[in-house]
């Protein structure tokens, strides 16, 4: 309560200063505005997601409602608005250049945006729009963990364990033992999860553990179906308020796509271009699955996919994805994906001991410059708990750089939910999981390497279709053999990565990526139609409605039960979040293929490449238009062709690759 009292003393402070309107009282009072109440709920946010307990949790949802009525009160300043409009009607003002110059653009646009125009009713409607959903997303965030924790699955017959990997098995049987419990325990956190799914024989627990899945949070007391039905109409009249016919239209706005029929027509192509392998790649499912079990085999159903498919990628390439495990130790995959930040960035990354954590199996950084400048620390969190919520993500704690008082570090932390070290061996990773954590650090890299001196505009506070670019990059550098070579050794004799192991892996790389990318495009299609097409009059339940469009990206018909909308925490667990968003992982991930093709042409561990990407992406945050940033770095707008050749979807292209 004493940061948010501080904060609205500064606010009134902006506005009522008589002086003439310069850049220090003004622009720079601004940006600073928030600073210390902005570190302290970025912490408890932080920890309720990672260390929660319900004093926790109260206490952040008593404290959150009146943090977002502050914050969607800043646009909404008359006297505020009023400085800002005379600062931009100064000599300095139309002097501004670079950095200053965007940010006094964007933030009038942002302003205007988010109701600076408004009528003082309207205003106070908005408000209590912003505060409303805040709590809203909250409940569906905290619904989902619940109901995630709620569900465990205990077997104690061995025999309806059959073709479970001893990875799987082992990790089954320590969870259970560590609730006191004798046999397998087995729950719906994604380690556990995958592995039912991908790997075990009994296809009536599979469909049990499928079903417990994609209908969480659909039954008291974590309902999240009405919370759904009103974040989307909340987020429906706070676009009318503004003058949007839509979210979409509002959210996209500022972004690269700019329009809700952009993204229409960027996710129409891309199925388009991915339908006819899509097609192909399950008629081969369906065939391979009736000659292994006749021509009376039953049609495969959601909870089969990924069971026949891993069948069928072990037939075709004598590949399966746990005769990796054992190279891909997890504190050996970190420390080399350090190595190789270290090699193309030209930083340096220690480990600091005595930083104090929320739990003992948390780690902390530093991220040195090449001169020895503290750039950042960061703390790393990977392994899966019940006070934890799923996923992996990136939280910046702190944004620093340049300042007067010179270099500010900047703060992060890296969290997962990687497979756990079991009977005495290390964690032992899946290649997904290493991309992964390839995949965050590329977040943290753009946090830490940030040197844009005006915080809003830093780091990783970039438009939503872009800021998956330099996370999504780093995943390449996982299928490449040099990179590989840094990390990827068996955990007890430290032989590296077998060539003949490595060749079947980059020949399966693409196996069913068609039904990958459909995968993708349907939660993108269902995201825009949510927030575009839906009329609860004319469609009934969005979660219902939801189910009817992700069948349409189906390789399977869908089961009456799914409900995977309600769990959906990227659309509906913040009050924007990845709603109206959820095409940015394809849009980022054309920038990202495209982009990698200079790594390969110039060399994946060559220094000057590396510093070009860090100056034109990691060091630049929102600095300059991402268009222009992106062709700073290649010298050219993007080429989708990347993607589909990376994805084996280029016509007359197999699924080989």
């Amino acid at each position: 309560m004493a940061l948010l009292d501080e904060a609205r003393l500064r606010l009134a402070e902006i506005g009522a200063d008589s002086r003439p309107r310069t850049w220090e009282n003004t622009l720079a009072a601004l940006d600073g505005l928030t600073t210390r109440l902005d570190h302290a709920l970025e912490i408890v946010r932080h920890l309720e997601s990672v260390a929660t307990y319900p004093e926790l949790r109260d206490a952040y949802n008593k404290v959150q409602p009146l943090a977002s009525a502050f914050y969607a009160s800043i646009p909404l300043d008359e006297p505020l608005w009023r400085a800002l409009q005379a600062y931009a009607g100064t000599e300095e003002a139309r002097s501004l250049e670079g950095v200053r110059r965007r940010f006094l653009t964007k933030t009038l646009d942002s302003f205007r945006r988010h109701g600076a125009g408004l009528p003082p009713e309207e205003k106070t409607r908005l408000q209590q729009i912003e505060v409303e959903l805040a709590e809203l997303t909250t409940r569906f965030a905290q619904n989902v963990l619940d109901s995630t924790n709620a569900f465990e699955l205990v077997i104690t017959d061995e025999s309806r364990l059959a073709g479970l990997p001893a990875s799987a098995l082992a990790a089954a049987r320590q969870s259970a033992a560590e609730k006191g419990l004798t046999g397998w325990r087995f729950t719906l956190q994604q380690p556990s999860y995958l592995a039912l799914m991908t790997y075990l024989d009994d296809a009536e627990i599979r469909r049990q553990v499928y079903l417990a899945y994609h209908t969480r949070a659909i039954a008291a007391p974590w309902d999240n179906r009405p919370l759904v039905r009103r974040i989307l109409e909340l987020r429906r009249r706070k676009a009318n308020l503004l003058g949007y016919p839509d979210f979409a239209a509002l959210t996209l706005e500022d972004r690269m796509a700019r329009s809700p029929a952009r993204v229409r027509e960027f996710l129409e192509d891309l199925r388009r271009r991915t339908e006819p392998r899509f097609r192909q790649e399950n008629a081969e499912l369906e065939a391979f699955r009736r000659e292994r079990e006749g021509r009376g085999a039953p049609p495969i159903e959601p909870w089969d996919l990924a069971y026949y498919a891993e069948k069928l990628r072990a037939a075709r390439y004598g590949f399966d994805e746990e005769t990796l495990r054992p190279y891909f130790p997890l504190e050996q995959v970190v420390d080399g994906m350090f190595r190789l930040a270290e090699q193309l960035f030209a930083i340096r990354i220690q480990p600091e001991d005595d930083a104090p954590v929320w739990d003992p199996q948390v780690r902390y950084y530093l991220v040195r410059d090449r001169d020895g400048t503290l750039l950042g620390a960061f703390y790393t969190d990977w392994y899966p708990r019940e006070n934890k919520r799923g996923g992996a993500w990136m939280s910046g704690l702190i944004t620093g750089g340049p300042s007067p008082a010179g270099f500010q570090p900047h703060v992060g932390v890296l969290c997962g939910n990687v497979t756990p070290p079991v009977d005495g061996r290390p964690a032992l990773l899946t290649h997904r999981e290493v991309e992964t954590l390839f995949h965050e650090f590329g977040h943290l890299l753009h946090h830490c390497l940030s040197r844009v001196e005006i915080r809003s505009l830093a780091g990783t506070n970039v438009a939503w279709d872009f800021v998956e670019l330099p996370s999504q990059i780093m995943e390449n550098w996982c299928w490449e053999r040099e990179a590989l070579n840094l990390f990827a050794r068996h955990w007890e004799t430290g032989e590296p990565l077998p060539e003949e192991l490595f060749g079947r892996m980059r020949r399966a790389r693409t196996f069913r990526a068609a039904n990958a990318q459909m995968r993708q495009l349907g939660f993108a299609w269902l995201d825009l139609m949510l927030h575009t097409e839906y009329d609860p009059e004319r469609d009934g339940d969005p979660v219902d409605y939801g189910r009817r469009i992700l069948e349409e990206f189906s390789p399977v018909p869908l089961p009456p039960e799914h409900a995977l909308t309600a769990s959906f925490t990227h659309l509906f667990a913040e009050p924007v979040g990845y709603g109206a968003g959820y095409y940015s992982y394809k849009w980022a991930e054309v920038l990202d293929a495209d982009a990698f093709t200079r790594f390969r042409r110039e060399g994946i561990f060559n220094p000057d490449t590396g510093a070009a990407f860090r100056f034109w992406i990691l060091e630049r945050g929102d600095s300059e238009d991402p268009g222009l940033l992106y062709r700073g770095f290649m010298g050219r707008d993007p080429d989708p062709t990347a993607l589909l050749e990376r994805l084996g979807l280029l016509d007359g292209e197999s699924s080989a690759g």
